[in-house]
């Protein structure tokens, strides 16, 4: 299944005092996706916004609202980021043990069921869960900063992802120093959604971004072609 290529910049990279407008300019340039990068100072070597945040961004764009849990526990929170209207709610395979119930509780909700695996993971941890997936993310940088530089390796476990998932409808994503350069190699792999914080939010405002999203578009394309 050749899935459509999007672009969804993570607004961890934009301007947090003007956050609602940094969201609606970057819809309005061409993203497809608005990528919610959720940390809790845990899991992950940092801390950013909650279900709060997004509810309160929810009603300016109909755009899909990629909802990443970057915590751990997440399925004590799963029901706060649905209700707050999340797409699609990505746990991470290490973040809990019960990975396959944190999937149907996704599910169970109404929403996307998504999986992150971090460098360090294999693609084998999914064999056994991958019917109730909706969406496997990438990791292609430790998580829990932005601005990072992108792994090579995980050009191959874009590809064994790709592999796994076969003619299942299943999205398949990346996060990590995505930029014009690694956004072909990353296509080229499979991957078919691409996260961007920096590369994206260069600038400021709907032209400067334009420019950002139609580049990296231009960029993935020519990985597909």
């Amino acid at each position: 299944m050749n899935r459509p290529l999007l672009i969804a910049p993570s607004i961890l990279a934009a301007n947090f005092a003007k956050l609602g407008q940094e969201v609606t300019d970057v819809v309005e340039a061409g993203a497809d996706w608005v990528h919610l990068d959720v940390m809790d100072g845990h899991f992950v070597p940092n801390i950013s916004f909650g279900p709060a945040v997004i509810k309160a961004l929810r009603p300016l764009t109909k755009a899909v609202f990629d909802c990443h849990l970057m915590i751990a526990p997440a399925d004590p929170y799963l029901a706060a980021f649905a209700d707050a209207g999340c797409d699609y709610i990505t746990v991470h395979a290490e973040a809990g043990p019960h990975l396959h119930r944190s999937l149907q509780s996704i599910r169970a909700l109404g929403k996307k069921a998504g999986v992150s695996l971090n460098p360090a993971t294999p693609v084998s941890a999914l064999e056994h869960v991958i019917d109730d997936v909706d969406l496997i993310l990438i990791m292609s940088v430790n998580p829990g900063f932005g601005g990072q530089s992108f792994i090579p390796e995980a050009a191959n476990k874009i590809a064994q992802a790709k592999a796994l998932i076969g003619n299942r409808d299943i999205a398949l994503e990346v996060d990590g120093g995505i930029t014009v350069e690694t956004a072909p190699i990353v296509t080229r792999a499979g991957a078919n959604v691409l996260v961007a914080g920096s590369a994206v939010y260069k600038g400021d405002g709907v032209d400067a971004y334009r420019k950002t999203v139609s580049g990296l578009r231009a960029a993935a394309e020519g990985g597909r072609a």
